[in-house]
């Protein structure tokens, strides 16, 4: 009797701790309301259509249920990193996503390490939140502010004769971006030329785009050298309008507007200006694949035709890294978790990434537009030039002190 008790507890100690435990909790710490609401609404659907999608719609990982816990950031860094703490700490969370705010995510990053808990990153982008402020917790399947600018110095840095000026928010955001653009173009054919900083609440341009005219317009003569390109690029996110500068007529001067890919309501603005060339992160009609193919489908079918948006792809990566994550690991601990996901390779809707070693920044490919306008259809479609690859983006590693 005493030999088959034996012979069952040692059979039930072969069950691996990852099948017994209870739920996986996941929390999404977001900017649910303020500025960038409209985004962190695409980024949850994302999140959430990820974890179906990679559970083949159990939302379940050998048994154990994933619950999602919701946690509103408002948009505000000291309301993120008490909320992200709340979210370790009482509710007990296996993992967190999160933030939208750049601004936020920097000041969620020491929580993580505080507790010992990876914090995957999607979508702030801020190049230091896997640069000089990152931790060995910090994982990010969002783009940084390096890929943004590489991949827009690819698309707009070609050629001699090309002057470039930027306008950006005075924000984390806005000068990572610049930063790494201003890199970019250092080892390119054009140069960039000035740099324009405005608040993040501006609603009058006028003044900057003076600045802008004023930097760009004798550079060279577009009339009668057609090597000469001169262009306003535009990095910006939230409330405002910066592109009401071409209201100002930069044409006169021979100067053109270009920017990166966004969400499509803010892609209307865009039809303004056909033929601008850009690179973006994601638009549902570029990728070719079996993940994204169920992704435009599926968002179809729930949300009364509308196609899936910049960031809800974002939100799907997030998800199927998270899935994958804790099915290679088997486990929900911190350092099987850390482990694992070094050096992790994951399919997503705009296609492979790979989690780099050296400071958890998902390499991705990123897209070269040029504008379309189809007057059938409400937003400017950016049609894809090439694929910029992840070879061809030669990222820095930031994470150096």
């Amino acid at each position: 009797m005493l030999k088959r008790f034996a012979l069952a507890v040692s059979a039930c100690c072969l069950v691996p701790a990852f099948a017994l435990a209870q739920n996986i909790k996941v929390a999404h710490v977001y900017d649910k309301t303020g500025a960038l609401e409209a985004y962190a609404k695409q980024t949850h659907i994302g999140l959430m259509m990820g974890l179906e999608y990679a559970t083949g719609g159990k939302m379940e990982i050998a048994g154990r249920k994933i619950v999602v816990i919701e946690k509103d950031t408002q948009g505000k860094p000291d309301i993120g990193k008490a909320q992200l703490a709340a979210a370790y700490g009482d509710d007990k969370v296996d993992i967190a996503v999160g933030p939208t705010s750049s601004g936020v995510a920097l000041a969620m990053l020491p929580v993580a390490e505080e507790y010992k808990k990876v914090l995957l990153v999607e979508p702030a982008v801020a190049d230091s939140i896997t640069g000089d402020k990152w931790n060995r917790y910090i994982f990010r399947t969002g783009r940084n502010s390096s890929q943004d600018a590489i991949s827009n110095g690819y698309a707009l840095g070609k050629k001699e004769g090309t002057y470039v000026a930027t306008l950006a928010q005075d924000s984390a955001f806005g000068k990572d971006f610049v930063k790494a653009f201003k890199d970019a173009f250092a080892g390119s054919k054009g140069k960039l030329v000035f740099e324009e900083y405005a608040p993040m609440a501006t609603n009058d341009f006028t003044a900057s785009a003076q600045r802008l005219f004023d930097a760009l317009k004798d550079r060279c003569d577009s009339a009668k050298d057609k090597t000469c390109r001169k262009i306003i690029f535009i990095n910006w996110a939230g409330a405002g309008n910066p592109f009401k500068i071409s209201d100002l007529d930069p044409k006169r001067y021979g100067i053109e507007i270009a920017t990166g890919g966004n969400i499509l309501p803010a892609m209307a603005a865009y039809k303004a200006f056909p033929g601008m060339e850009g690179a973006t992160y994601y638009y549902h009609d570029i990728p070719k694949n079996p993940i994204n193919k169920w992704l435009v489908e599926e968002h179809k079918k729930r949300y009364n035709g509308t196609p899936p948006d910049f960031f809800t792809a974002g939100g799907m990566a997030a998800g199927i890294a998270l899935v994958e994550a804790f099915k290679k690991a088997g486990s929900t601990d911190t350092e099987k978790l850390i482990a694992t996901m070094e050096g992790m390779s994951f399919e997503t809707p705009k296609g492979k990434m790979i989690f780099r070693k050296e400071d958890h920044q998902a390499l991705q490919s990123m897209f070269h537009f040029k504008i379309k306008v189809d007057p059938a259809v409400a937003w400017a479609i950016p049609e894809l030039v090439d694929e910029v690859t992840i070879d061809e983006i030669k990222l820095p590693i930031r994470n150096r002190k």
